[in-house]
């Protein structure tokens, strides 16, 4: 049987988590949870421990990674990947802990994962599917993805999407825990890794709602490091260096 893991990064998602594991593992009989936890200090850790505990039985489907503080979401993805691979996954599927990324659609990302190597969901593909967004916010997301977009020269419609599934191969032979970037840099960093090591890549539209429990996590940092990124990705292709 393939085996999915599902790695969770989480800082302070001590309302949302009890909610979206049982969602996420109702979805696939296969799937199981990695919870990467960055020592939040609203307890979101010790919940974790707790929905460890109750979901291990008849064999353990959840699964937690307690990090010393809060380094970044590129930090807590190369930590969860690397987490995931060592127990066994065939696949691993990143999303976000607070349902702006659709549990009820694993699925779609499973079926499509069988004939590709990664599968990207995408606010993009079909119009712009993003619910609850302040128009600024969805001008920024849209403008920023065009940005990215031409200056990397990629075909992919959501560049800072952080919801997809990859297969073991592909995150073995790109090399992802040489990532330097996080926030949405980190997604970014990640595509263009995926299309240089040449990947089949299918993108599947979904909806994104934005939180209602919860505090977002961005910054002006993040949003600043993703203008840069994408230059010095084209420098490090162009000099051999990725």
């Amino acid at each position: 049987m393939t085996r999915t893991i599902v790695v969770l990064p989480t800082y302070n998602e001590a309302e949302n988590l009890p909610l979206i594991v049982p969602e996420i593992l109702r979805q696939a009989a296969s799937l199981e949870v990695l919870i990467v936890d960055d020592n939040s200090p609203d307890g979101t850790g010790k919940l974790a421990d707790q929905l460890a505990e109750q979901y291990s039985v008849p064999t353990p489907r959840v699964h937690v990674l307690h990090r010393p503080r809060k380094q970044g979401l590129g930090a807590a993805y190369r930590a969860g990947l690397a987490a995931a691979l060592e127990r066994g996954a065939d696949q691993v599927i990143q999303m976000d802990a607070d349902f702006s990324h659709p549990p009820d659609k694993i699925p779609s990302l499973l079926h499509e994962i069988e004939t590709h190597d990664v599968v990207l969901g995408s606010r993009y593909l079909d119009g712009i599917t993003v619910v609850n967004w302040p128009i600024e916010r969805i001008l920024l997301s849209w403008f920023g993805n065009l940005y990215a977009r031409h200056a990397t020269g990629l075909p992919i419609s959501d560049m800072t999407g952080g919801f997809r599934c990859v297969r073991r191969d592909l995150l073995e032979k790109m090399g992802f825990e040489r990532i330097r970037a996080d926030g949405y840099a980190f997604q970014i960093e990640m595509n263009f890794r995926f299309v240089n090591a040449g990947a089949r890549i299918k993108e599947v539209s979904f909806f994104f709602l934005d939180r209602i429990r919860g505090e977002s996590k961005l910054t002006w940092q993040i949003g600043f490091e993703a203008l840069w990124i994408v230059w010095w990705l084209r420098l490090a292709r162009a000099l051999g260096r990725l």
